[in-house]
């Protein structure tokens, strides 16, 4: 909890001026239902891929951010403190996390994981479904990649694949949606095999004009029924590469922010939300903190609106 320090201007502007680092509390046994933020301290999936490593440093990168951001919400955020990967033991940092992710859920909280690498992406899918084993998951990516790849070795380019395999050895179909595939950065193997997995996609190209986004937003709005369980993995190197230097494969092109930002908002909006993870911040990368401020941001706005007792208004996502 050292983390969570920030100014102070109650004093002079009363009780309304309060931060998150003021309301953030360390999560305990009976804590009521609200959103807990876990870290996912782990890079060696990155390294496994040939990636830029560092992502091991996102969460404190990302808390730190939050810290500081103006608080907005009656329900309560917790923090859960970090799973660490020790050495190259990503497999028994995977599960750790999937059991925190299960307790979590089943103790009605809304988890938020702050990734580390894309490897992330296995554990919260395996701690959802630890809770409904017999319940299809709308999984939602948003990201300039796949991530549907076959390897000797899980990695953070891996982790949609295993989630396809696990649905096929346990009778379930594989529902997946990616918001921002970048055509450049995925090789046609990597389009053909979505196909055959029956994903859905929509290129990063067409994700800008209003009339493009709109037809985004109705392809996202149809993944599933309000009541169906989903999931919504965020990749930060969706996002253009001025916007978000700080990841592993920095973006050509990438996604606007306010469609990302918009897309994470009807996600929370339009769904039953089981788990939100955000993941590749790598600090090693940053200039001047403002990829971690951008996606601070990100995590400002899922819990902001993701209240655990409620399903948020149209008019409460402004």
């Amino acid at each position: 909890m050292s983390i969570w320090t920030g100014r102070d201007d109650t004093a002079a502007e009363g009780p309304g001026a309060v931060r998150w680092h003021q309301r953030v509390q360390p999560l305990g046994e009976k804590s009521p239902p609200g959103v807990v933020l876990i870290g996912f301290a782990c890079d060696e999936g990155v390294r496994r891929n040939g990636g830029r490593v560092g992502a091991k440093d996102g969460p404190r990168a990302i808390r730190k951010a939050l810290a500081n951001m103006a608080w907005h919400q009656e329900h309560p955020v917790y923090d859960a403190g970090d799973v660490l990967c020790v050495g190259e033991d990503l497999e028994g940092a995977q599960e750790r996390l999937a059991e925190v992710v299960a307790a979590l859920i089943r103790a009605r909280h809304r988890p938020l994981v702050l990734g580390g690498g894309h490897e992330t992406a296995w554990g919260t899918f395996c701690g959802i479904m630890e809770c409904q084993p017999d319940q299809a998951l709308a999984i939602v990516n948003i990201d300039a990649h796949f991530d549907l790849r076959s390897a000797d070795r899980p990695n953070s380019g891996t982790p949609f694949r295993q989630m396809a395999d696990w649905c096929t050895g346990n009778g379930q179909r594989f529902s997946y949606r990616c918001f921002g595939i970048a055509r450049a950065s995925n090789s046609m193997a990597s389009f053909d095999l979505a196909r055959e997995l029956g994903a859905e996609w929509v290129n990063d190209c067409d994700m800008v004009e209003e009339r493009l986004l709109g037809d985004a937003i109705e392809k996202l709005g149809n993944v599933a029924g309000k009541s169906s369980p989903m999931y919504l993995s965020l990749d930060l190197d969706v996002l253009p590469a001025s916007v978000m230097p700080a990841v592993s494969a920095p973006a050509a092109r990438g996604v606007p922010l306010e469609t990302v930002e918009w897309l994470v908002r009807s996600a929370i909006w339009t769904f039953n939300l089981k788990a939100v993870d955000i993941v590749e911040l790598n600090p090693h990368f940053d200039i001047d903190g403002h990829g971690a401020r951008t996606a601070a941001y990100l995590a400002w706005i899922v819990g902001r609106l993701w209240n655990p007792m409620k399903l948020p208004s149209r008019e409460n996502l402004i």
